[in-house]
């Protein structure tokens, strides 16, 4: 895309959004999931407790320092005077008692300073129709350094000259000490339990989920050659049980389905073999008349898609026979020996082959009928598609026990994206369709199982030029062998 276009393309778009990234699995987002309820619910309770431990203790402080002042009114009344200097220091946690007339002089103070803290304290007075008062003051130097509650209350003075107040005032140092500590205790606790719960949450949710993970795992290993596979139940009546309950009888369905066409594909191309055998031999023996060329022409054409048909009948049997994995019967075989012979038999085809031998004999345990209609394959879809040569290698593996043997040929190639398509049955690439080769669309297909009945493995690697099937066996003296 020109970059003006792409400019233009992402200015339509607006500007991108940040979009969180939840975990993939569902383990990781159930344990993101409690670790965010977690942190909302410490937040709140965090919340939640810090109002209300405030609320109760400058409660219980004014609720205390309205009490203190009240006594020391009740004090004045009863000396009968009116006060004066100091005065005795209050009970119950409160710091200073103040006493001020109705001008807002101090008269008497159990503190130093009482002038300061007067000018303060003047303002705050009981309002209309009420005889005490109870407020919070913020830190100054002329109260205390911590915010304090000052309780005030209207008192009628002795001598009869107007009203006195007196002020109690307690510093809230026990609140913020409390306050302090809440605050620690959240601060360090919080993570740790965010980080409990996460491991926790993290632990169950795997105990839970390990058995999907098992049937998983058995689920990946069903394969069309291993329909008979069942995924583990766990004990119990919850929803993975019934789950792989379902999972189970949806396999034994499908194994089922699978061999009934298995075995229709077998029995209709065993049934097929005589009627095709017999149109052949007809149409041969018609051509061995000589019929006039018109005539000619026609029954070689049939004879033509009669052999093609036979072939196809054939692969077909031959595929129904490997999937029912029947066990080959396996003898000691050369392969460069065996790929020798077949090269041997071809030295008149239309595409020259090379045999590059390894030095010492390949030696696998397989079926040799088997193992001959492999290479014949690989061979014929080489010379199918090859320009000017087909390379046919060999070779040993000891340190993994593996027997090699790869066929080049120089032609298009195979696609990056077919390398597994055309092993499929009666696929044909497009190159294929355009030579009118003639081919099935069966042989990679038959080669393929071939292998895997011998325990090995036939996959398209990566060339230069043209296509390049490697095929691998295990070794004759290798463990893994079948």
């Amino acid at each position: 895309m020109p970059p003006d276009r792409a400019r233009a393309t992402r200015e339509a778009r607006g500007p991108r959004r940040f979009r969180p990234r939840m975990p993939r699995t569902l383990r990781g987002r159930a344990t993101a999931a409690a670790v965010l309820i977690m942190v909302v619910a410490l937040a709140i309770g965090g919340g939640w407790l810090y109002v209300t431990l405030r609320g109760n203790l400058v409660d219980n402080a004014g609720a205390r320092t309205e009490l203190a002042a009240r006594q020391a009114a009740a004090d004045i009344a009863a000396k009968q005077g009116r006060p004066h200097g100091d005065m005795q220091e209050p009970d119950g946690g409160v710091d200073a008692v103040l006493v001020l007339d109705d001008q807002g002089r101090p008269l008497a103070s159990t503190a130093p300073h009482p002038a300061a803290r007067a000018a303060v304290l003047a303002a705050f007075r009981p309002g209309r129709g009420e005889d005490s008062a109870v407020r919070d003051f913020a830190a100054a130097p002329a109260l205390a350094s911590e915010t304090s509650v000052v309780a005030v209350v209207r008192t009628p003075s002795p001598s009869g000259d107007g009203d006195l107040y007196v002020y109690a005032l307690t510093v809230l140092d026990a609140v913020a000490d409390a306050e302090r500590a809440l605050g620690v205790t959240v601060l360090v606790g919080g993570p740790l339990v965010v980080l409990l719960t996460g491991l926790i949450a993290w632990s169950v949710s795997g105990a839970a989920l390990r058995p999907v993970e098992s049937m998983r795992r058995e689920l990946v290993a069903v394969s069309a050659d291993r329909l008979s596979r069942r995924v583990p139940a766990p004990g119990g009546q919850d929803e993975i049980t019934r789950l792989a309950e379902t999972v189970n009888d949806t396999l034994e369905r499908l194994e089922h389905s699978v061999t009934r066409q298995r075995q229709f594909v077998a029995d209709a191309s065993h049934e097929l073999r005589n009627p095709i055998a017999a149109a052949r031999a007809e149409l041969e023996l018609a051509l061995l008349n000589k019929p006039d060329p018109d005539t000619a022409a026609s029954l070689s054409q049939a004879l033509d898609s009669t052999v093609r048909l036979e072939r196809i009948a054939a692969d077909l049997l031959l595929l129904a026979r490997l999937d029912a994995q029947q066990p080959p019967n396996v003898e000691l075989v050369d392969l460069s020996l065996l790929a020798a012979e077949l090269i041997a038999r071809r030295r008149s085809a239309r595409v020259p082959l090379r045999l590059v031998p390894a030095e010492d004999p390949v030696l696998v345990r397989a079926d040799p009928g088997q193992l001959e209609r492999l290479l014949a394959n690989l061979l014929d879809n080489a010379q199918r598609f090859a320009d000017s040569e087909v390379r046919v290698g060999t070779a040993t593996d000891r340190a993994t026990g593996t027997a090699l043997l790869d066929v080049a040929d120089d032609g298009p190639g195979i696609p990056p994206e077919a390398t597994e398509e055309v092993f499929d049955r009666f696929t044909r690439l497009e190159a294929d369709r355009n030579r009118a080769s003639g081919g099935t669309g069966l042989g990679l297909a038959i080669a393929r199982e071939i292998a895997r009945a011998h325990g090995g493995s036939l996959r398209v690697e990566p060339s230069g030029r043209g296509a390049r099937l490697a095929l691998r066996l295990p070794t004759a003296d290798s463990p893994s062998r079948p």
